[in-house]
């Protein structure tokens, strides 16, 4: 009885230990990196390059009439 006791004192204390034990976690970090384009010239279409040319025509236009107009005060 002595001996059944014993090695089940026995078992418990190596069980307690071996399962006691902290286990290492390893993490692991993915790094995604992602391109982003912006708007540049170089990716407009002919629509909005030839619009911003009309646009600053019309401007130049409307500017020299401000200024005529400004001539008669």
């Amino acid at each position: 009885m002595k001996k059944v006791i014993g090695i089940f004192a026995l078992g418990l204390i190596v069980f307690n230990t071996i399962s006691c034990r902290e286990t290492e976690d390893k993490e692991t970090v993915v790094v995604k990196e992602v391109q982003v384009q912006t708007e540049t010239p170089d990716n407009e279409g002919i629509l909005e390059r030839t619009a911003k040319k009309v646009d600053n025509e019309v401007n130049k236009e409307i500017d020299k009439k401000i200024e005529t107009i400004g001539d008669d005060n």
